[in-house]
């Protein structure tokens, strides 16, 4: 029966997707969605109106196939990192704002007086996450509260995580995508199969360099995964995932992703699978 409920939300999240991305060709020709163009890694024109299509998409049937007691954290968490997701999108084009990247970019802003696009969107998020916390929190005491941190802080680093990824196609999405797919398992794991299903949509075109998922899917993206990890009964593997995505995110400061994915037999080879030669 669960698998059967999750097929279904699975394709809802693929068709939901594929609709709205029918919507972003549309706009994409048009002045309105002059903001969102970008050229690539590989210097080719993009749209980063994927990110939306895919946002709004996963959070939809997140919400859908959550538990009772996690449907409105997914539609929190879901919803507000795509929205200052997209602003960071926007904003965060400036020129003001070329500096103001990673976490010693957006410290180096607040130092200078300066409130970066980037440092709006780690607060929503980090706020989404709390309020996550706070809803999907259990009983009391020392447990409930050790337990609101590890939510907060898997919802929050993971939607993180997941955004440091998109800088090659189709990379944040394959990552995304296995994700959802192990933790399908479970009473939350309804929660992931719709944003399995409008990843996998969305990873074509990803693939083909036409979109980027930019900041707002992929922190939206991101967010429900570590909403899902954070359903996880036991609290000993949360702290060792959550210890796990605080150490990827430090290193990322200092070490290239790209550098040690090509450098790695079996990574190099799936992160290059459907891509177009660069």
């Amino acid at each position: 029966m669960t698998a059967a409920r999750n097929a279904r939300l699975a394709l809802g999240g693929a068709v939901a997707a594929r609709a709205a991305l029918a919507g972003v060709a549309a706009l994409t020709a048009r002045s309105a969605g002059a903001p969102w163009r970008r050229m690539n890694y590989a210097k080719r024109p993009v749209t980063l109106l994927g990110g939306p299509a895919l946002a709004a998409s996963a959070a939809v049937t997140a919400a859908l196939g959550a538990p009772a007691g996690t449907r409105a954290a997914a539609v929190v968490v879901g919803a507000v990192s795509g929205l200052v997701g997209g602003y960071d999108d926007l904003a965060g084009a400036r020129p003001e704002q070329a500096r103001d990247k990673g976490l010693a970019g957006h410290l180096a802003a607040l130092k200078a007086g300066r409130v970066s696009a980037g440092a709006v969107k780690v607060a929503g998020i980090g706020a989404a996450a709390a309020v996550a916390a706070v809803l999907t929190r259990r009983g009391r005491g020392a447990g409930a509260l050790l337990d609101g941190v590890l939510t907060t802080g898997l919802v929050a680093g993971t939607a993180n995580l997941i955004n440091l990824l998109d800088l090659r196609p189709g990379r944040a999405g394959k990552a995304g995508a296995l994700v959802a797919a192990t933790t399908l398992g479970g009473p939350a794991g309804g929660l992931v199969a719709g944003p399995l299903g409008a990843t996998l949509a969305v990873l074509p075109e990803d693939l083909g360099e036409r979109i980027m998922l930019g900041d707002c899917g992929a922190n939206a993206l991101g967010a429900l995964l570590g909403l899902r990890l954070a359903a996880i009964p036991s609290r000993a593997p949360r702290a060792g995932l959550l210890a796990g995505v605080v150490a990827l995110t430090l290193a990322s400061e200092k070490v290239s992703f790209t550098k040690v994915i090509e450098a790695t037999p079996g990574l190099r080879e799936l992160d290059r699978l459907g891509r177009r030669p660069s």
